[in-house]
């Protein structure tokens, strides 16, 4: 006491609580409460030092995944493989398919020199006595469309007994899929004028011969053309000749049915002859659109229907 006499200092007759200081460390992602320490008091008068001990803060880190280096070793060598059976399966269906197309196209150009020479030979007559329908160019264009697809394809027909007499001029139309359509509907045996683009005309042989067969040439996007083309139409139906229409102007690329043209419509109208709408199925599988090289397994179906007079009068 006396030490603290002379020191200027009196005695503290009480203090406070204090919390000790060596506490446990907090948990890492709790807050921590200050702790207090008292240096000295002087007249009853404390001086107060705080120390706030805070645990570092606990930043949430994303760990990468890691991929070990020996997976990726692995997947790497399994996708440099060989392919599997399928593909292989596959690749050789498709070989078979381009060397069916190709004989497909050796047997139509072998065949067609041959029955355009006879074309030929009897075009004279034929301009003679037959000018309009041109029946034994036809029946040439039979055997020939007869001769190229029976060695590759079958074809199936239904409702025949719907097909009108042979010397009655009718519009026949139907969907449009593939490049052997004309093949398939030139073996119903009837004699009507296709309409073809104007550059189709210039390849020798089939050419020269659908020009013989007095097919009605067309140039697309030609507004001029297309009014000539339905008025040769409209002349050809007026003297006993029958037309062919494909109403969605060109082949469907998925199979769906396309929007019509009303052309054929409009000449059945005009000439009073009835319309004869056919359906193809099958066409499409064989020689897809855009795909001409390939010839695929698979049957050709041939429906001949009649218009209904409630669908007759809906159309004109």
């Amino acid at each position: 006491m006396v030490t603290g006499s002379l020191l200027g200092l009196k005695p503290c007759t009480s203090l406070p609580s204090i919390a000790p200081l060596d506490r446990l460390p907090a948990p890492r992602n709790a807050l921590s409460s200050p702790v207090t320490a008292v240096t000295g008091c002087r007249n009853n008068q404390f001086n107060w030092n705080l120390r706030f001990h805070c645990p570092k803060p606990a930043i949430p880190i994303r760990k990468q995944t890691t991929v070990r280096r020996d997976t990726v070793v692995r997947s790497e060598i399994a996708a440099s493989g060989l392919p599997d059976e399928a593909a292989s399966s596959l690749s050789d269906f498709q070989l078979v398919s381009r060397i069916r197309g190709i004989c497909f196209y050796f047997v139509t150009a072998v065949s067609a020199i041959f029955l355009f020479a006879v074309m030929v030979v009897v075009h004279p007559c034929v301009v003679l006595f037959d000018r309009h329908r041109r029946r034994a160019h036809h029946l040439v264009a039979k055997i020939w469309a007869t001769m190229t697809i029976v060695p590759f394809y079958k074809f199936e027909f239904e409702g025949m007994d719907n097909l009108p007499p042979q010397d009655t001029p009718a519009v026949y139309v139907s969907n449009h899929q593939s490049f052997l359509d004309i093949y398939t509907l030139l073996t119903l045996g009837r004699s009507f004028k296709f309409i073809s683009k104007r550059s189709i005309f210039l390849f020798p042989i089939i050419g020269w011969a659908m020009f013989l067969m007095g097919v009605i040439p067309l140039r697309r996007m030609d507004s001029r053309s297309q009014l000539d083309c339905l008025k040769r139409c409209m002349e050809l139906v007026k003297k006993g000749a029958s037309v062919f229409f494909f109403p969605e102007g060109t082949r469907s690329k998925d199979g769906k049915l396309g929007a019509f043209k009303k052309g054929a419509f409009s000449v059945a109208s005009k000439t009073g002859v009835p319309v004869v709408p056919i359906t193809l199925m099958g066409t499409g599988k064989i020689m897809p659109a855009g795909e001409e090289y390939t010839a695929e397994f698979w049957t050709s179906h041939v429906d001949v229907f009649t218009l209904s007079n409630t669908f007759r009068s809906s159309i004109f």
